[in-house]
């Protein structure tokens, strides 16, 4: 087996993505963080201390996925032409679903930004809430569906 992310000398390298075609691709996350009923009353209601918590999760979800080059080795830096993220507050289970929509035309995909804006909203989340509520959970952070590239449709089957 040859890896696509070592070099001739053993070490990491970022692969040549210059001779793939552009394309449309978009990228689809999810995932959740789970609190106490308590702690997604407060957020609802806005009564969070450092602020609306959904607002400036949203902010960061965006901003991490802009940066995910920055912080993942080998991924590339690309030109995002939209990113989206939306909450879901749901009393049944006490958590806060989170779901992220990436898009670009290019060369490599988007995933690796959706992943990231959704891992980085719910550590914002976290931050956020985590005077009142230490317990908080981050789970299920999975890739829901991926268009674009000579790989082609992702999607998810749950």
């Amino acid at each position: 087996m040859e890896f696509t992310h070592i070099n001739d000398e053993g070490r990491a390298k970022m692969v040549d993505v210059g001779a793939k075609a552009e394309t449309e691709r978009e990228a689809v996350v999810k995932g959740s963080i789970y609190m106490k009923r308590e702690t997604l009353e407060k957020i609802k209601e806005g009564t969070i201390k450092k602020g609306d918590v959904l607002a400036v999760a949203q902010v960061a979800g965006i901003m991490a996925a802009k940066s995910t080059s920055s912080i993942i080795p080998m991924c590339h830096p690309i030109f995002i032409t939209g990113c989206d993220i939306s909450f879901n507050l749901d009393f049944e289970e006490n958590k806060v679903d989170i779901t992220c929509s990436t898009k670009t035309v290019g060369k490599t995909g988007v995933e690796m930004e959706a992943l990231t804006a959704v891992s980085a909203a719910a550590l914002t989340i976290y931050d956020m809430c985590k005077a009142i509520d230490r317990g908080m959970v981050i789970k299920d952070i999975r890739l829901m569906e991926k268009s674009g590239g000579k790989s082609g449709v992702y999607i998810r089957e749950e």
